[in-house]
């Protein structure tokens, strides 16, 4: 199981599939199924769940998305290293096998990690790609790409200063030190800390809670939080201010406030 000669390597859940008033409704799930080498990212996995997000970018049923590992071990290892060694740059430029951590924070649905175990390598980078981290206790993040010869490239030398600052950041790539789950919340890079067997649950009842919200009021907020660390201030509170006003000409709008005055739980449309 979890092999490319066995089957999907991303399991996708899919919230049609759900049943109506369930607690995670309108929640995907989709588990990285190579749990025999602890999920190793292939290319052949990456370009699988690059069609998954598509697909569920393009689903209105789907207001956010939980990303797991199977088994008990890892969220992830990393890149699968016998696939990656073979490669050389004109292969890599050409393949781009990272493309898919780009989708991520470009999509229209919050994106949460569920992360047990180990997440190390690419896998830590796939976590910071995401919009959320629940991390299990026994949690354990690193980048340790210079040991192998080469730099985090899937985006670590860039997400993880800006979420932690440059200095723990420089620290952790250059050592290729492991975070325990406690030093990494400490630092802001996750937004709780759960028992291991309660990772997925975690993760989507949190993913719950996002869904049961205004589709286009998500994810414009996604939108202008990841709009922070990447403008100034003041083209950030720009951008901030014409969502904020696109939002009043919806329909959800519009209900959220009328509903707020009649003392009664909205019914949000998505449009």
């Amino acid at each position: 199981m979890g092999d490319e000669a066995e089957g999907p390597l991303v399991r996708v859940e899919l919230p049609a599939r759900r049943a109506p008033g369930d607690p995670v409704d309108g929640v995907a799930l989709l588990t990285l199924d190579r749990p025999r080498v602890m999920n190793a990212l292939s290319f052949a996995l990456l370009g699988e769940l690059s069609d998954a997000l598509a697909v569920l970018d393009d689903d209105p049923a789907c207001r956010a998305i939980v990303i797991t590992g199977a088994g008990e071990r890892a969220f992830a290892a990393g890149v699968d290293i016998r696939e990656l060694a073979a490669q050389s740059p004109a292969s890599l430029r050409q393949l781009d096998p990272f493309a898919v951590f780009e989708r991520i924070p470009a999509l229209r649905a919050p994106v949460i990690a569920a992360v047990r175990g180990f997440a190390l390598g690419g896998g830590f980078e796939l976590a910071l790609a995401c919009d959320l981290i629940v991390a299990s206790d026994d949690a354990q993040l690193g980048l340790p790409e210079l040991g192998l010869g080469v730099i985090p490239g899937a985006g670590g030398t860039q997400r993880l200063p800006r979420a932690i600052g440059r200095a723990r950041a420089m620290e952790l790539i250059l050592t290729g030190r492991r975070l325990r789950a406690d030093e990494a919340e400490r630092l802001g890079l996750v937004a709780a800390i759960v028992p291991a067997a309660d990772t997925v649950d975690a993760a989507l009842a949190m993913a719950g809670r996002i869904a049961a919200a205004a589709p286009l009021a998500v994810a414009s907020a996604k939108a202008a939080v990841h709009a922070a660390t990447r403008l100034p201030l003041d083209e950030g509170v720009a951008f901030e201010r014409a969502r904020f006003a696109d939002l009043f000409g919806t329909e959800d709008q519009s209900e959220g406030m009328a509903a707020f005055l009649e003392k009664r739980p909205p019914a949000w449309s998505g449009r």
